[in-house]
């Protein structure tokens, strides 16, 4: 069985994310008065990690549980009515190219898995159009109904991505060879490596700098 492994975030979907929850949540008409603490809080992370004295991966990590918990308190319907609104515009900005390829892995009989960082319920709303087998995301804690932001969050990024595709893949004969992924950053080398033929997706320079070295594709 081949798969084709597509990343979210700069990949099938050419923005980063993270930018557009901000900017959602800011703009709310009922959680808007939640932005100014969640900012205040989003700050100390970042200007550490900008100081180059907090590691990318953890201020990743801490910026989700962080926007997660400026929506504490709230219930799974109403979490997942939040990404639902959220995401309704997001489908008509997909990357086309990305959604060619993922559309011809799917005509091929390819297995194909969406993995990215984003949260689950953001990834299954903008991907609902699509026969995707399996959507792996970061799963948002739950408890008696509502977010749990005593949980801690388990962030899906670097080789947790891998972690979770092998497991996903558990029991399955892959022909890794004849296989695809596409990324976009550096962070998923170790998913592009996994198959015979990875594709950078419009890439950032150090990404672009190991595709072209190593002869992949790129996408532009």
């Amino acid at each position: 069985m081949r798969v084709a492994i597509f990343d979210f975030d700069g990949t099938l979907y050419p923005q980063e994310t993270y930018k557009l929850m901000m900017n959602y949540l800011k703009q709310h008409p009922i959680h808007s008065s939640k932005y100014q603490p969640f900012y205040r809080a989003l700050m100390k992370p970042y200007l550490a990690y900008k100081m180059k004295i907090y590691p990318e991966n953890k201020m990743k990590a801490k910026s989700m549980q962080l926007y997660l918990d400026a929506l504490k308190g709230l219930h799974q319907q109403e979490i997942e009515t939040y990404f639902e609104d959220m995401s309704k515009e997001m489908r008509n900005e997909l990357n086309l190219s990305v959604v060619d390829r993922l559309q011809k892995h799917l005509i091929e009989g390819d297995h194909v898995l969406l993995v990215s960082g984003a949260f689950t319920p953001m990834l299954n709303e903008v991907t609902r159009d699509f026969a995707i087998h399996n959507v792996i995301g970061t799963e948002i804690p739950m408890s008696n109904g509502k977010i749990d932001t005593n949980k801690a969050l388990y962030h899906i990024q670097g080789e947790r991505k891998n972690e979770m595709i092998e497991k996903a893949l558990q029991g399955l004969d892959i022909d890794w060879k004849n296989s695809s992924a596409y990324g976009d950053s550096i962070s998923d080398i170790t998913v592009l490596e996994l198959v015979g033929n990875p594709v950078a997706v419009r890439p950032e320079s150090r990404l672009r700098a190991v595709a072209e070295k190593r002869k992949w594709e790129i996408l532009w």
